[in-house]
């Protein structure tokens, strides 16, 4: 039997999803522009037709919602009775910018759809409410996995308190990173570890040991792709080992926005003059330790600094010993790793952990894409239980 009464319904649907998931292509679109705010991007839309779009700006400037009305003023049309779609609730606090609800209201849009709350505890259902105050129709849930996918590192930070944490590793198909000597350049292509740039990029910042810059001495910046902003950069050094010439510190003060800090065990002042020639130039050293012996860098009280001071999505590129200290500490929320076809025999892990006695001690992972990269493999996978949880965490937000 046809129930003709679903059909509008079943359209209207499918019109949700279809701008949607325009206004998701847009939030992309900045990947690695407004961090540590989240991606957002917004489509103003009357009888199927985009009026105006927008994307979240850098910090400071506009956020989608704004751009895209702009937009729409611009080309002459006018935002009454439209249907304005937003890949995230519009934020309902005045921070950096007003109130994006405010703006949304002004505008009389006859309907706001947006994909997932805000997990803001600012907003975090406050701008749906103001919408529903003004007499405009809230829809919620729209591709909100998708949504999801582009601030993991936002809900993270907004709703665990740390960073979304990712290890970026590349090897052989026999896991290996590096030869037994220690020699690791290269095991990918080019094409591989351009990509990896791409992944920096949208870090707000980047995380390498003591072990990797005294191996390799390398600048752990992003070159391989256009970016406006370069990401911060964490060391972490325990014993305070670093030396002054390393190449990460070349032109540090003609580069302020690229702030480096420093984690460290032992306390960095018993090496006076390297301790105020880095602090002279800008970098950041922060003292993080274990209580217990053998007084390493304490991983969870590293991670909760690095959220209270707003970074989203942590890139790690390390080598076994700090992978796996980090993976120990329940850290890790996703491996991205490029794999070569090779065989190196044995040489230096992904990680350096323990192994396990039964197979139901394993930890589980997801894949949630497999992609060839030139003559390499790039390989994501996510830690199942924190990605469901952080799922979870955007519904238990209290909206009514």
């Amino acid at each position: 039997m046809l129930n003709v009464t679903s059909s509008p319904l079943r359209a209207r649907a499918d019109q949700d999803v279809y701008f949607m998931r325009q206004a998701l292509a847009l939030a992309e679109s900045a990947l690695y522009v407004p961090t540590p705010n989240p991606r957002v991007g917004c489509l103003v839309v009357r009888d199927g037709q985009v009026l105006g779009r927008g994307a979240t700006l850098a910090v400071g400037q506009a956020h989608a919602e704004i751009v895209a009305l702009e937009n729409v003023i611009c080309q002459g049309s006018a935002t009454q009775g439209a249907t304005v779609y937003i890949s995230l609730e519009p934020c309902s606090h005045h921070g950096k910018t007003p109130p994006c609800v405010d703006a949304l209201i002004l505008a009389k849009p006859a309907r706001v759809v947006f994909a997932h709350f805000d997990p803001n505890p600012m907003v975090a259902g406050r701008g749906m409410r103001a919408l529903r105050e003004a007499g405009i129709e809230v829809t919620v849930g729209v591709l909100a996995d998708e949504a999801l996918a582009l601030n993991p590192g936002f809900v993270s930070r907004m709703t665990r308190g740390v960073p979304y944490v990712w290890l970026k590793i590349a090897a052989s198909l026999d896991s290996q990173t590096a030869l037994a000597n220690g020699d690791s350049q290269w095991i990918t292509q080019q094409p591989a570890r351009d990509d990896g740039h791409h992944w920096r990029a949208r870090s707000c910042m980047v995380m390498t040991g003591i072990g990797t810059i005294r191996t390799d001495d390398p600048l752990m910046n992003v070159r391989a792709v256009p970016t406006q902003r370069q990401p911060k950069l964490a060391i972490v050094d325990p014993r305070f080992e670093i030396k002054e010439t390393a190449r990460v510190f070349a032109g540090l003060k003609d580069q302020p926005a690229r702030s480096i800090v420093l984690f460290v065990a032992n306390d960095p002042t018993l090496q006076p003059v390297k301790y105020q020639n880095l602090i002279n130039q800008g970098v950041e050293i922060v003292r993080a330790v274990d209580a217990q012996p053998p007084y390493r860098v304490d991983i969870d009280a590293m991670m909760r600094w690095l959220g209270a001071h707003d970074i989203n999505e942590l890139h790690v590129e390390a080598g076994a010993g700090l992978n796996g200290a980090i993976w120990q500490a329940g850290m890790v929320d996703e491996l991205l790793l490029y794999l070569a076809p090779s065989f190196l025999g044995l040489g230096k892990p992904m990680l350096d952990i323990p192994g396990i006695d039964t197979l139901d001690q394993a930890t589980h992972l997801t894949f949630s894409d497999v992609s060839p990269i030139g003559a390499d493999i790039r390989v994501r996978a996510r830690h199942t239980a924190r990605w469901e949880a952080l799922r979870a965490n955007l519904h238990l937000i209290d909206a009514h």
